[in-house]
């Protein structure tokens, strides 16, 4: 059942990539760094263990939609702020979906049981 969790991570990352992408259209600039990483503390965070590397790719979003919100609102100035931004993102996906453990929140939300591994449940998808 983990597999649900699996599916609500590449969720939140394609919603932070729409954000991303579609900058600024949809949120302010101070909004853009809570935009991006809303649905991954909505849906996500809760329901894995806490590692200090999930947090920092979840840091490394934050830092790049910040960099993104402060460039220069033009295509050629801020192309390469989104990418390093989408990036972040991807990256952060794939920690949470390498590194990521069920936790008691998820089992309890029929994600799985406490300890599985989003490993196991990404590869066979």
């Amino acid at each position: 059942m983990v597999a649900k969790l699996v599916e609500l991570v590449r969720e939140a990352a394609a919603q932070a990539r729409l954000v991303a992408r579609g900058y600024p259209s949809g949120c302010s600039a101070d909004a853009l760094p809570w935009a991006v990483i809303k649905r991954f503390d909505d849906d996500v965070r809760g329901h894995v263990e806490r590692d200090p590397r999930i947090e920092d790719g979840r840091d490394q979003v934050l830092i790049a939609a910040v960099n993104l919100a402060e460039a220069a609102p033009d295509d050629e100035a801020d192309a390469p702020e989104r990418e390093r931004l989408v990036k972040a993102i991807n990256d952060l996906e794939w920690i949470v979906l390498s590194r990521g453990i069920a936790n008691r929140a998820a089992a309890v939300s029929g994600y799985g049981e406490a300890g599985d591994r989003l490993r196991e449940a990404a590869t066979r998808a």
